[in-house]
Protein backbone atom coordinates (compact mmCIF):
# COMPACT_ATOMS: atom_id res chain seq x y z
CA UNK A 1 0.00 0.00 0.00
CA UNK A 2 1.23 3.47 -0.87
CA UNK A 3 1.41 6.14 1.84
CA UNK A 4 -1.46 8.04 0.24
CA UNK A 5 -3.57 4.87 0.28
CA UNK A 6 -2.69 4.25 3.94
CA UNK A 7 -3.71 7.79 4.91
CA UNK A 8 -6.92 7.55 2.88
CA UNK A 9 -7.75 4.22 4.51
CA UNK A 10 -7.11 5.66 7.99
CA UNK A 11 -9.20 8.77 7.28
CA UNK A 12 -12.14 6.75 5.91
CA UNK A 13 -11.93 4.39 8.89
CA UNK A 14 -12.06 7.27 11.38
CA UNK A 15 -14.92 9.00 9.56
CA UNK A 16 -16.77 5.70 9.11
CA UNK A 17 -17.40 5.49 12.86
CA UNK A 18 -18.13 9.15 13.77
CA UNK A 19 -19.44 8.55 17.28
CA UNK A 20 -16.50 6.37 18.25
CA UNK A 21 -13.98 8.80 16.79
CA UNK A 22 -15.73 11.83 18.31
CA UNK A 23 -15.60 10.33 21.81
CA UNK A 24 -11.87 9.66 21.43
CA UNK A 25 -11.26 13.19 20.15
CA UNK A 26 -13.32 14.63 23.04
CA UNK A 27 -11.36 12.67 25.64
CA UNK A 28 -8.05 13.85 24.20
CA UNK A 29 -9.34 17.42 23.90
CA UNK A 30 -10.40 17.52 27.55
CA UNK A 31 -6.94 16.35 28.63
CA UNK A 32 -5.09 18.96 26.57
CA UNK A 33 -7.53 21.73 27.59
CA UNK A 34 -7.04 20.84 31.26
CA UNK A 35 -3.26 21.18 30.91
CA UNK A 36 -3.56 24.51 29.06
CA UNK A 37 -6.06 26.09 31.47
CA UNK A 38 -4.42 24.89 34.69
CA UNK A 39 -0.93 25.92 33.62
CA UNK A 40 -2.37 29.29 32.57
CA UNK A 41 -3.70 29.63 36.12
CA UNK A 42 -0.39 28.61 37.70
CA UNK A 43 1.78 30.77 35.46
CA UNK A 44 -0.71 33.61 35.77
CA UNK A 45 -0.32 33.49 39.54
CA UNK A 46 3.45 33.61 39.13
CA UNK A 47 3.27 36.58 36.75
CA UNK A 48 0.84 38.39 39.06
CA UNK A 49 3.04 38.01 42.13
CA UNK A 50 6.13 39.12 40.20
CA UNK A 51 4.31 42.19 38.85
CA UNK A 52 3.05 43.09 42.33
CA UNK A 53 6.50 42.95 43.86
CA UNK A 54 7.92 44.89 40.93
CA UNK A 55 5.28 47.55 41.57
CA UNK A 56 6.69 48.01 45.07
CA UNK A 57 9.56 49.91 43.52
CA UNK A 58 12.96 49.28 42.02
CA UNK A 59 16.11 48.32 43.94
CA UNK A 60 14.01 47.72 47.03
CA UNK A 61 15.30 46.53 50.39
CA UNK A 62 12.76 45.96 53.17
CA UNK A 63 13.69 46.07 56.86
CA UNK A 64 11.35 44.17 59.18
CA UNK A 65 11.38 44.06 62.98
CA UNK A 66 12.36 40.65 64.33
CA UNK A 67 14.87 38.05 63.26
CA UNK A 68 13.78 35.36 60.81
CA UNK A 69 14.56 31.86 62.04
CA UNK A 70 15.85 30.78 58.62
CA UNK A 71 18.70 31.99 56.49
CA UNK A 72 16.52 32.79 53.47
CA UNK A 73 13.26 34.54 52.94
CA UNK A 74 10.18 32.70 54.05
CA UNK A 75 6.75 34.29 53.43
CA UNK A 76 5.61 32.91 56.80
CA UNK A 77 8.30 34.96 58.54
CA UNK A 78 7.35 38.37 57.17
CA UNK A 79 5.59 39.21 60.44
CA UNK A 80 8.02 38.51 63.24
CA UNK A 81 8.46 39.35 66.89
CA UNK A 82 11.37 41.16 68.48
CA UNK A 83 12.35 42.49 71.92
CA UNK A 84 13.31 45.80 70.27
CA UNK A 85 11.08 47.61 67.77
CA UNK A 86 12.05 49.69 64.78
CA UNK A 87 11.77 53.44 65.30
CA UNK A 88 11.87 56.60 63.20
CA UNK A 89 15.37 57.24 64.56
CA UNK A 90 16.45 53.82 63.25
CA UNK A 91 15.15 54.82 59.83
CA UNK A 92 16.97 58.17 59.94
CA UNK A 93 20.21 56.38 60.84
CA UNK A 94 20.00 54.23 57.70
CA UNK A 95 20.31 57.34 55.52
CA UNK A 96 24.00 57.36 56.49
CA UNK A 97 24.54 54.12 54.55
CA UNK A 98 26.48 54.92 51.33
CA UNK A 99 24.42 52.45 49.25
CA UNK A 100 21.05 53.93 50.33
CA UNK A 101 19.46 56.53 48.02
CA UNK A 102 16.25 57.13 49.98
CA UNK A 103 13.97 55.38 52.44
CA UNK A 104 10.46 55.56 53.81
CA UNK A 105 9.49 54.53 57.35
CA UNK A 106 6.08 52.91 57.50
CA UNK A 107 3.61 52.73 60.38
CA UNK A 108 0.37 50.93 59.55
CA UNK A 109 -2.95 50.64 61.37
CA UNK A 110 -6.69 51.03 60.93
CA UNK A 111 -8.93 53.93 61.83
CA UNK A 112 -12.26 55.51 60.87
CA UNK A 113 -12.57 58.32 58.35
CA UNK A 114 -15.63 60.57 58.40
CA UNK A 115 -16.84 63.41 56.20
CA UNK A 116 -20.27 64.90 55.70
CA UNK A 117 -22.01 62.17 57.67
CA UNK A 118 -20.24 59.36 55.80
CA UNK A 119 -18.15 57.01 57.92
CA UNK A 120 -16.00 54.02 56.99
CA UNK A 121 -12.98 52.12 58.28
CA UNK A 122 -9.71 52.57 56.39
CA UNK A 123 -6.12 51.39 56.46
CA UNK A 124 -3.83 54.23 57.49
CA UNK A 125 -0.18 54.32 56.41
CA UNK A 126 2.09 56.75 58.21
CA UNK A 127 5.22 57.70 56.28
CA UNK A 128 7.22 60.57 54.81
CA UNK A 129 7.41 62.36 51.46
CA UNK A 130 9.93 59.75 50.26
CA UNK A 131 7.23 57.05 50.18
CA UNK A 132 5.94 58.45 46.87
CA UNK A 133 9.25 57.82 45.12
CA UNK A 134 10.08 54.57 46.91
CA UNK A 135 6.71 53.01 46.07
CA UNK A 136 6.36 54.81 42.72
CA UNK A 137 2.93 56.22 43.65
CA UNK A 138 1.11 58.27 41.02
CA UNK A 139 -1.10 61.23 41.98
CA UNK A 140 -4.17 62.63 40.28
CA UNK A 141 -3.89 66.13 38.74
CA UNK A 142 -3.90 68.94 41.28
CA UNK A 143 -2.72 66.65 44.08
CA UNK A 144 0.22 66.97 46.43
CA UNK A 145 1.89 64.29 48.48
CA UNK A 146 3.06 64.57 52.08
CA UNK A 147 5.16 67.65 52.82
CA UNK A 148 8.93 67.19 52.91
CA UNK A 149 9.09 67.92 56.66
CA UNK A 150 10.96 66.40 59.55
CA UNK A 151 9.63 62.91 60.28
CA UNK A 152 8.93 64.03 63.84
CA UNK A 153 6.48 66.71 62.69
CA UNK A 154 2.82 65.63 62.59
CA UNK A 155 1.40 67.91 59.90
CA UNK A 156 -2.44 67.59 59.82
CA UNK A 157 -2.68 66.50 56.18
CA UNK A 158 -3.71 63.33 54.37
CA UNK A 159 -3.50 61.73 50.93
CA UNK A 160 -6.38 59.36 50.15
CA UNK A 161 -6.88 56.51 47.68
CA UNK A 162 -9.20 56.74 44.69
CA UNK A 163 -11.84 54.44 46.17
CA UNK A 164 -11.87 56.39 49.44
CA UNK A 165 -12.37 59.59 47.43
CA UNK A 166 -15.33 58.09 45.56
CA UNK A 167 -17.03 56.55 48.59
CA UNK A 168 -16.48 59.34 51.12
CA UNK A 169 -16.68 62.49 49.00
CA UNK A 170 -18.91 61.28 46.15
CA UNK A 171 -19.16 63.96 43.47
CA UNK A 172 -17.67 66.68 45.71
CA UNK A 173 -14.02 67.72 45.18
CA UNK A 174 -11.90 66.01 47.81
CA UNK A 175 -8.77 68.16 47.71
CA UNK A 176 -8.90 70.87 50.34
CA UNK A 177 -11.68 69.23 52.35
CA UNK A 178 -11.39 68.69 56.09
CA UNK A 179 -11.90 65.12 57.27
CA UNK A 180 -11.86 63.45 60.66
CA UNK A 181 -9.50 60.50 61.02
CA UNK A 182 -9.98 58.93 64.41
CA UNK A 183 -9.90 61.90 66.77
CA UNK A 184 -7.86 64.12 64.41
CA UNK A 185 -8.98 66.69 61.88
CA UNK A 186 -6.94 66.60 58.70
CA UNK A 187 -6.96 68.37 55.36
CA UNK A 188 -6.92 66.30 52.17
CA UNK A 189 -4.06 67.48 49.95
CA UNK A 190 -3.83 64.68 47.39
CA UNK A 191 -5.50 61.70 45.68
CA UNK A 192 -3.60 58.55 44.74
CA UNK A 193 -4.28 57.30 41.22
CA UNK A 194 -6.27 54.06 41.09
CA UNK A 195 -3.86 51.12 40.97
CA UNK A 196 -5.71 48.29 42.72
CA UNK A 197 -4.37 45.67 45.07
CA UNK A 198 -0.66 45.82 45.74
CA UNK A 199 1.44 43.35 47.67
CA UNK A 200 0.26 43.83 51.22
CA UNK A 201 -2.27 46.65 50.83
CA UNK A 202 -4.79 48.14 48.45
CA UNK A 203 -3.69 51.67 47.65
CA UNK A 204 -7.18 52.57 46.41
CA UNK A 205 -8.45 52.17 49.98
CA UNK A 206 -5.43 53.70 51.70
CA UNK A 207 -5.05 56.93 53.65
CA UNK A 208 -1.46 58.21 53.86
CA UNK A 209 -0.51 60.61 56.67
CA UNK A 210 2.78 61.80 58.19
CA UNK A 211 4.43 59.05 60.21
CA UNK A 212 4.47 61.10 63.43
CA UNK A 213 0.73 61.68 63.14
CA UNK A 214 0.08 57.97 62.53
CA UNK A 215 2.14 56.97 65.57
CA UNK A 216 0.26 59.49 67.69
CA UNK A 217 -3.05 58.21 66.29
CA UNK A 218 -2.17 54.60 67.12
CA UNK A 219 -0.44 55.54 70.40
CA UNK A 220 2.75 53.77 69.33
CA UNK A 221 6.28 54.83 68.45
CA UNK A 222 7.13 51.70 66.48
CA UNK A 223 7.34 51.09 62.74
CA UNK A 224 5.76 48.31 60.72
CA UNK A 225 8.76 48.28 58.38
CA UNK A 226 11.33 50.49 56.70
CA UNK A 227 11.37 50.54 52.91
CA UNK A 228 14.83 51.30 51.58
CA UNK A 229 15.80 52.09 47.99
CA UNK A 230 19.37 51.23 47.01
CA UNK A 231 21.29 53.60 44.74
CA UNK A 232 21.44 51.00 41.96
CA UNK A 233 20.64 47.38 41.33
CA UNK A 234 24.28 46.48 41.83
CA UNK A 235 24.22 48.01 45.33
CA UNK A 236 21.18 46.12 46.64
CA UNK A 237 23.28 43.61 48.55
CA UNK A 238 25.54 46.39 49.85
CA UNK A 239 22.50 48.32 51.08
CA UNK A 240 21.24 45.20 52.83
CA UNK A 241 24.59 44.58 54.55
CA UNK A 242 24.98 48.23 55.57
CA UNK A 243 21.44 48.38 56.97
CA UNK A 244 22.08 45.28 59.06
CA UNK A 245 25.37 46.69 60.33
CA UNK A 246 23.87 50.07 61.31
CA UNK A 247 20.85 48.58 63.08
CA UNK A 248 22.97 45.98 64.86
CA UNK A 249 25.17 48.78 66.23
CA UNK A 250 22.10 50.77 67.32
CA UNK A 251 20.50 47.72 68.98
CA UNK A 252 23.33 46.89 71.32
CA UNK A 253 25.13 44.48 69.00
CA UNK A 254 22.05 42.27 68.58
CA UNK A 255 20.93 41.38 65.05
CA UNK A 256 17.22 41.55 65.79
CA UNK A 257 15.86 42.64 62.40
CA UNK A 258 15.20 40.87 59.12
CA UNK A 259 16.34 42.52 55.90
CA UNK A 260 14.97 41.11 52.67
CA UNK A 261 15.61 42.17 49.11
CA UNK A 262 13.17 42.37 46.23
CA UNK A 263 15.21 39.84 44.24
CA UNK A 264 15.13 37.33 47.09
CA UNK A 265 11.36 37.67 47.43
CA UNK A 266 10.85 37.33 43.69
CA UNK A 267 13.16 34.32 43.43
CA UNK A 268 11.36 32.54 46.26
CA UNK A 269 7.88 33.12 44.91
CA UNK A 270 9.00 32.39 41.36
CA UNK A 271 10.42 29.04 42.45
CA UNK A 272 7.35 28.13 44.53
CA UNK A 273 4.82 29.08 41.88
CA UNK A 274 6.90 27.55 39.09
CA UNK A 275 6.90 24.23 40.95
CA UNK A 276 3.17 24.61 41.56
CA UNK A 277 2.56 25.15 37.84
CA UNK A 278 4.59 22.05 36.94
CA UNK A 279 2.74 19.98 39.55
CA UNK A 280 -0.63 21.16 38.28
CA UNK A 281 0.42 20.34 34.73
CA UNK A 282 1.42 16.84 35.85
CA UNK A 283 -1.94 16.29 37.52
CA UNK A 284 -3.78 17.51 34.43
CA UNK A 285 -1.65 15.25 32.22
CA UNK A 286 -3.18 12.22 33.94
CA UNK A 287 -6.31 12.94 31.91
CA UNK A 288 -4.19 12.46 28.77
CA UNK A 289 -3.25 9.01 30.03
CA UNK A 290 -6.93 8.20 30.47
CA UNK A 291 -7.63 9.51 26.97
CA UNK A 292 -4.86 7.31 25.59
CA UNK A 293 -6.41 4.24 27.20
CA UNK A 294 -9.74 5.18 25.63
CA UNK A 295 -8.06 5.46 22.23
CA UNK A 296 -6.58 1.99 22.70
CA UNK A 297 -9.95 0.52 23.63
CA UNK A 298 -11.62 2.17 20.66
CA UNK A 299 -8.92 0.90 18.30
CA UNK A 300 -9.19 -2.62 19.70
CA UNK A 301 -12.93 -2.53 19.01
CA UNK A 302 -12.17 -1.26 15.51
CA UNK A 303 -9.82 -4.20 14.90
CA UNK A 304 -12.49 -6.70 16.00
CA UNK A 305 -15.14 -5.04 13.85
CA UNK A 306 -12.94 -4.84 10.77
CA UNK A 307 -11.41 -8.30 10.90
CA UNK A 308 -12.79 -9.31 7.51
CA UNK A 309 -11.60 -6.07 5.92
CA UNK A 310 -8.12 -6.62 7.28
CA UNK A 311 -8.15 -10.22 6.02
CA UNK A 312 -9.17 -9.05 2.55
CA UNK A 313 -6.40 -6.46 2.44
CA UNK A 314 -3.83 -9.06 3.44
CA UNK A 315 -5.24 -11.54 0.90
CA UNK A 316 -4.77 -8.87 -1.79
CA UNK A 317 -1.12 -8.53 -0.83
CA UNK A 318 -1.04 -5.86 1.88
CA UNK A 319 1.84 -6.46 4.22
CA UNK A 320 1.61 -6.56 8.00
CA UNK A 321 3.68 -3.38 8.23
CA UNK A 322 1.19 -1.54 6.02
CA UNK A 323 -1.75 -2.71 8.15
CA UNK A 324 0.08 -1.66 11.33
CA UNK A 325 0.91 1.73 9.85
CA UNK A 326 -2.72 2.24 8.79
CA UNK A 327 -4.02 1.70 12.33
CA UNK A 328 -1.26 3.84 13.83
CA UNK A 329 -2.14 6.58 11.34
CA UNK A 330 -5.77 6.41 12.44
CA UNK A 331 -4.74 6.71 16.10
CA UNK A 332 -2.45 9.62 15.21
CA UNK A 333 -5.27 11.42 13.35
CA UNK A 334 -7.64 11.03 16.29
CA UNK A 335 -4.96 12.19 18.76
CA UNK A 336 -3.95 15.15 16.61
CA UNK A 337 -7.56 16.25 16.15
CA UNK A 338 -8.14 15.95 19.90
CA UNK A 339 -4.94 17.84 20.68
CA UNK A 340 -5.83 20.75 18.40
CA UNK A 341 -9.42 20.87 19.69
CA UNK A 342 -8.10 20.80 23.26
CA UNK A 343 -5.61 23.57 22.50
CA UNK A 344 -8.38 25.82 21.12
CA UNK A 345 -10.66 24.94 24.04
CA UNK A 346 -7.88 25.63 26.55
CA UNK A 347 -7.05 28.98 24.94
CA UNK A 348 -10.74 29.88 25.08
CA UNK A 349 -10.78 28.98 28.78
CA UNK A 350 -7.67 31.11 29.44
CA UNK A 351 -9.24 34.01 27.51
CA UNK A 352 -12.36 33.71 29.65
CA UNK A 353 -10.25 33.87 32.81
CA UNK A 354 -8.49 37.00 31.56
CA UNK A 355 -11.84 38.58 30.68
CA UNK A 356 -13.31 37.82 34.11
CA UNK A 357 -10.15 38.84 36.01
CA UNK A 358 -8.32 41.48 33.92
CA UNK A 359 -5.53 41.93 36.49
CA UNK A 360 -4.70 38.22 36.34
CA UNK A 361 -2.40 37.41 33.35
CA UNK A 362 -3.69 33.88 32.68
CA UNK A 363 -1.55 33.03 29.66
CA UNK A 364 -0.50 29.38 29.26
CA UNK A 365 3.30 29.04 29.08
CA UNK A 366 4.69 27.89 25.76
CA UNK A 367 6.40 24.85 27.26
CA UNK A 368 3.11 23.62 28.72
CA UNK A 369 1.24 23.98 25.41
CA UNK A 370 4.00 22.19 23.49
CA UNK A 371 4.22 19.45 26.13
CA UNK A 372 0.45 18.93 26.10
CA UNK A 373 0.29 18.65 22.31
CA UNK A 374 3.29 16.32 22.07
CA UNK A 375 2.08 14.19 24.98
CA UNK A 376 -1.36 13.85 23.41
CA UNK A 377 0.15 12.69 20.12
CA UNK A 378 2.65 10.38 21.80
CA UNK A 379 -0.03 8.91 24.06
CA UNK A 380 -2.31 8.19 21.11
CA UNK A 381 0.49 6.48 19.18
CA UNK A 382 1.68 4.52 22.21
CA UNK A 383 -1.74 3.19 23.09
CA UNK A 384 -2.57 2.64 19.42
CA UNK A 385 0.44 0.36 19.00
CA UNK A 386 -1.18 -2.72 20.58
CA UNK A 387 -4.31 -2.65 18.36
CA UNK A 388 -2.13 -1.99 15.32
CA UNK A 389 0.10 -4.98 16.08
CA UNK A 390 -2.95 -7.16 16.66
CA UNK A 391 -4.40 -6.12 13.29
CA UNK A 392 -1.09 -6.72 11.52
CA UNK A 393 -0.78 -10.18 13.06
CA UNK A 394 -4.15 -11.50 11.87
CA UNK A 395 -4.06 -14.50 9.55
CA UNK A 396 -5.88 -13.57 6.30
CA UNK A 397 -7.67 -16.92 5.94
CA UNK A 398 -8.94 -16.98 9.55
CA UNK A 399 -9.89 -13.30 9.27
CA UNK A 400 -12.02 -13.95 6.19
CA UNK A 401 -13.58 -17.00 7.79
CA UNK A 402 -14.78 -14.87 10.76
CA UNK A 403 -16.80 -12.66 8.46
Amino acid sequence: MRRADILRFSRDAALGAPLRSALSVLAMAIGVAAVVVLTALGDGARRYVVSQFTALGSNLVIVLPGRSATGGFNPANVITTTPRDLTVDDAAALLAAPAVRRLAPLAVGTSEISFGGRLREVVVAGSTASLKDVRKYQLEPGSHFLPDDDAQRAAPVAVVGAKIRDEVFGTQPAIGQLIRLGDRRLRVIGILKASGQGMGMNTDELVVVPVALAQSLFNSNTLFRIMVEARSRDQIEAAKAQALEILKARHGGEEDVTVITQDAVLATFDKLLGALTAAVAGIAAISLLVAGILVMNVMLVAVSQRTAEIGLLKALGARGGSIRLAFLSEAAMISLAGAMAGYLLGQAGAFTLRALFPVFPAYPPGWAVAAALLTALATGLLFGLLPARRAAGLDPVQALMRH
